[in-house]
Parts: structure tokens; C-alpha cells; sequence
């Protein structure tokens, strides 16, 4: 137990790194995105599986992905399928369903999807398992646009707080 939740740790921060280091190596498409992917859902049990979902969610494409382990003592499904399904929570328009797709990662098993995000506001996220091995859902939401804005502020009150206090 205790090495698996070493493996979801370094696997989190290796997610963080290469989220910087991909942002930071894309210039011309930095001034789009607003920081690196961030966790929505984190080690939940969803069906035969153990997910985290990330997102980067950009209003135009957003980008989502998907961590997958396998129950302790248990395999990941090779009929394995993933969707994800978006909504405005506002109801404006009827949820998309977007199929994901299985990244290679040396090992680690990712599915990866983009989705269109239309406006900023707050939207409704389903994630959607299906195997032979069992089925599950696993629900959360996430701001497009002005969610970055509002952790931006909060890291910059809290520098200037750092600040004062060292002073």
C-alpha cells in the first residue's frame, strides 16, 4: 500500500513538471494557457479502476486527463474505455460526450481527451468508465477563464503577505 501511494505522489508531481516544462517550452501558445494542468479528482475509485482526472481547461479547447491504476491486488481492464462529458452548470446547452484515448507513457496508463468549452463560466465534468470488469462514473466541475484568474490573485496576496511578514 504504502509504495503505491509513493507511485501516486511522484506520478503527481511528475504531472506538475512536465505541465511547467510544457507550458514553458510552448511560447507562442503560453500567452493561450493559463498554467499547467491542475487535479480535479484525485484517487477515486471509479469501477474496476483508481482515477485522478486533470484538466487544463481553456475556453476554446480544454484538454483532460486521465490517470488510471488498478485496485490493489487487481488489473486494468484491456477493454478499458473512457469518456468524458461536459455541461454548463448553468444548463445553457446539453452535455457533449468526448471519447478519450489511451497515451503511451512508459508504464503509466493516461487516457488523454480534448473538449470545446464555448464561454467562461463554471461547467459540469462526468467522467464515464466502462469495461468488461465493471462500470463507473465519477463527477466534478471546473471554471473556465476566471478560475485562473482567482488563484493568480490568491498567489499574489499571499506573496505580498510573505513579504510583509519577512520585512
Amino acid at each position: 500500500m504504502k509504495r503505491t501511494g509513493r507511485h501516486r505522489k511522484l506520478r503527481t508531481l511528475f504531472a506538475w513538471l512536465l505541465g511547467g516544462l510544457l507550458g514553458a517550452l510552448s511560447a507562442q501558445n503560453a500567452m493561450a494557457h493559463n498554467g499547467p494542468p491542475f487535479p480535479i479528482i484525485t484517487d477515486q475509485r471509479v469501477g474496476p479502476c483508481v482515477i485522478s482526472l486533470w484538466t487544463h481547461p481553456d475556453v476554446g479547447t480544454g484538454t483532460f486527463f486521465v490517470m488510471v491504476d488498478p485496485l490493489p491486488g487487481g488489473t486494468i481492464p484491456k477493454d478499458l474505455k473512457i469518456q468524458i462529458g461536459v455541461q454548463p452548470v448553468s444548463g445553457r446547452l446539453a452535455e457533449v460526450v468526448y471519447p478519450a484515448w489511451v497515451e503511451d507513457l512508459r508504464g503509466q496508463v493516461e487516457y488523454k481527451t480534448v473538449v470545446e468549452f464555448d464561454q467562461d463560466e463554471f461547467w459540469k465534468v462526468r467522467l464515464i468508465l466502462a469495461s468488461s470488469a465493471g462500470s463507473g462514473e465519477a463527477l466534478s466541475k471546473v471554471g473556465v477563464g476566471f478560475l485562473w484568474a482567482t488563484a493568480m490573485a490568491k498567489r499574489r496576496r499571499f506573496r505580498k503577505i510573505a513579504a510583509q511578514q519577512n520585512t
